[in-house]
């Protein structure tokens, strides 16, 4: 005998009322970010030995300079879903765990934005 009721046995949620979101969620953007690194060693060896004006015509080209934020944006989202799954394996206290859960996010973004936001310059030519 279950102490689940139908409808909670037919959504197929565990305790944690999430089912599987992390688990697509890390393999999604896994196989984007895997997608996206053959560009990212392109253009590594594209601009190796370059100055600083070759970078900036590299990274003038609109499909060069989205595949590139698309790399930070998608790697710092994986890398924010992987720390987020380990926080809450492995830290058990309540408020630490909120805490790291919420510099986490914080940190992520962060680095995220920075990362584009120094894309969009090189692109615009500053």
């Amino acid at each position: 005998m279950s102490i689940r009721t139908p409808l909670a046995k037919a959504r197929g949620l565990g305790s944690a009322k999430g089912g599987t979101d992390h688990f697509w969620a890390m393999r999604v953007s896994s196989m984007a970010s895997l997608l996206l690194t053959f560009f990212f060693f392109y253009a590594v060896f594209r601009l190796i030995g370059a100055d600083y004006a070759g970078v900036k015509a590299f990274f003038a080209s609109p499909v060069h300079a989205t595949l590139s934020a698309l790399f930070v944006a998608v790697n710092a989202h994986h890398m924010m879903i992987g720390m987020q799954v380990i926080i809450e394996d492995y830290v058990h206290k309540d408020p630490a765990r909120q805490l790291l859960l919420m510099g986490n996010q914080f940190f992520s973004i962060l680095v995220g934005a920075i990362g584009v936001l120094a894309i969009i310059k090189l692109s615009l030519g500053a």
